[in-house]
C-alpha cells in the first residue's frame, strides 16, 4: 500500500503514538450496545479499537484516497470501487462486520440518517476534526444534537479553551455560548503535537460535549438566539446598547434586566437565552 501523505486542504494530522490512542479510547470507552459514529477515521488509527468494542460503528471520510487502504484495512477490499459514486457506503465483513465507511462530507452529511430507528440508541461521535473547519464542523453537529448522545472531539487546544471557557474570561465568545446553550461541555485529554503525523504546529485537546435534554435554558427561535450572540460578540469592545442596535433597543435589553452597557463576554449563557427570547417575542423578527 502505497504511503498517503496528509492534505492540507483537507487539514489532515494523522494519529500515530499507540500510547495516546490508547488513552483516547479508554477515555471513551465505547460499549458493545452502542452506536459510533467517528468522523476523519484518516489511517484508522482510532478506527480499530473502536469497531472491536461496539455494535455499530459508521466511519465518514471525504479524501477518496483513504477509502482504499481504509477498505483494505478492514476487510472490505472486494467490494470497493475507486470509481465509485462520491457518498458511497462500504460495508466490512470478517473481524469487522459492523462497520460501514462513508464517503462523504460530514459538513453536509446528515448524521440523523444513520440511525436504524428512531428508538435506536442515539449516536456517539467521535471525530479528530480538521482544524480548517472545526468550528463549522462544531455548528454542523448542534443542528443534528437530537440524535447525538455524547460527542469526543480533538480540536485545536485553544478552540477547547473557547468552548469550556466561563463568562468574563478573554476567550469566552460566542463558540462558547452557542455550544454551552445546547451541551454540557468537558475538556479531557491534552494532546502534544508529536502524537501526530505530520506535526501541527500547536497542541490539541479533547473535549467531551454530551447535548442537553431538556435545554437548562429554553430557546425559543434558535437561529434569532444565533443571531443575537453573533451580534454581540461581533465587536467585542463595544457595549450591548451599540452591538445589538440593529436587533434591538437599550430599553428591550434593559427591560430583561440586563445593562445595556456591559460588554457581551459578561452575559452568561442564560443571559443570552432570556434576551435572544424576549427580543424575539418583542420584534418578531425575520431571520435570513
Amino acid at each position: 500500500m502505497n504511503e498517503h501523505h496528509p492534505r492540507k486542504r483537507f487539514g489532515q494530522n494523522f494519529l500515530h503514538d499507540p500510547g495516546v490512542i490508547q488513552r483516547i479510547l479508554d477515555t471513551i470507552s465505547a460499549q458493545p450496545d452502542q452506536h459510533v459514529v467517528e468522523i476523519g477515521p484518516g489511517q484508522g488509527a482510532l478506527t480499530t479499537g473502536l469497531s472491536s468494542a461496539v455494535g455499530r460503528l459508521d466511519a465518514i471520510e471525504i479524501d477518496r484516497d483513504l477509502i482504499g487502504p481504509l477498505a483494505k484495512r478492514f476487510g472490505i477490499d472486494s467490494t470497493f470501487d475507486l470509481d465509485a459514486p462520491e457518498g458511497a457506503t462500504f460495508t466490512s465483513a470478517g473481524e469487522h462486520p459492523c462497520l460501514r465507511i462513508h464517503n462523504v462530507d460530514a459538513l453536509t452529511f446528515d448524521l440523523c440518517s444513520l440511525r436504524s430507528a428512531p428508538a435506536a440508541p442515539r449516536l456517539r461521535v467521535v471525530g479528530n476534526l480538521p482544524y480548517n473547519i472545526s468550528t463549522p464542523l462544531l455548528f454542523r453537529f448542534l443542528e443534528q444534537a437530537d440524535c447525538i448522545e455524547d460527542l469526543h472531539l480533538m480540536l485545536q487546544k485553544e478552540v477547547v479553551d473557547r468552548i469550556v471557557a466561563p463568562p468574563g474570561t478573554k476567550v469566552y465568545g460566542r463558540l462558547s455560548v452557542m455550544v454551552q446553550s445546547y451541551c454540557s461541555a468537558e475538556r479531557l485529554l491534552t494532546v502534544s503535537a508529536g502524537a501526530f503525523r505530520p506535526p501541527p504546529k500547536v497542541n490539541s485537546a479533547i473535549v467531551r460535549l454530551r447535548p442537553y435534554r431538556p435545554l437548562p435554558y429554553p430557546i425559543a427561535d434558535p437561529a434569532w438566539h444565533a443571531q443575537v450572540v453573533a451580534a454581540a460578540f461581533g465587536q467585542r469592545r463595544k457595549t450591548l446598547r451599540n452591538s445589538l442596535s440593529s436587533l434591538m433597543t437599550a430599553d428591550q435589553i434593559a427591560a430583561v434586566d440586563i445593562d445595556p452597557g456591559t460588554r457581551a463576554e459578561r452575559l452568561s449563557v442564560a443571559d443570552f437565552a432570556k434576551l435572544a427570547n424576549a427580543s424575539a417575542a418583542c420584534i418578531g423578527p425575520e431571520i435570513p
